[in-house]
């Protein structure tokens, strides 16, 4: 009797968890919508570029003191160092798939003088296929 309690946790047990992950991802992905980009999937050796929209929604000027990247394979670059409220600036965001293989994902944080939001994260996505 042991036994088949056992096997049984051991078939069930799995297949609970892969489902609320799989909830708790797609829940993260609304929440993260702007900040976020899924390139799908892609061949292995291909530059990826996205734009990211970058909007001061402060009500005061807000400065844009650096980029940096999770990964040397990826690099960023800003339009504009400082935002009026309500002005946009562009972050483009590059990625270089060389020597990558499966589900990547890599992380873009800006720095900015706002005391309120001093580091905004940009996360990109690709399965990287051979």
């Amino acid at each position: 009797m042991f036994k088949i309690i056992l096997f049984l946790l051991f078939l069930f047990l799995p297949l609970s968890g892969c489902y609320s992950q799989q909830q708790v991802k797609a829940d993260n992905l609304k929440e993260e919508a702007p900040y976020a980009w899924d390139f799908g999937r892609v061949k292995e050796g291909t530059l990826l570029v996205h734009a990211f929209i970058l909007k001061n929604e402060s009500k005061k000027a807000i400065k844009i003191e650096d980029t940096q990247t999770s990964c040397g394979c990826t690099v960023s670059s800003v339009t504009k160092k400082a935002l009026l409220p309500g002005e946009s600036a562009s972050l483009e965001v590059r990625f270089n798939t060389k020597d990558y293989s499966g589900v990547v994902q890599q992380y873009v944080y800006v720095h900015t003088d706002n005391l309120d939001n001093p580091i905004i994260k940009y996360i990109i996505k690709a399965d990287v296929v051979k």
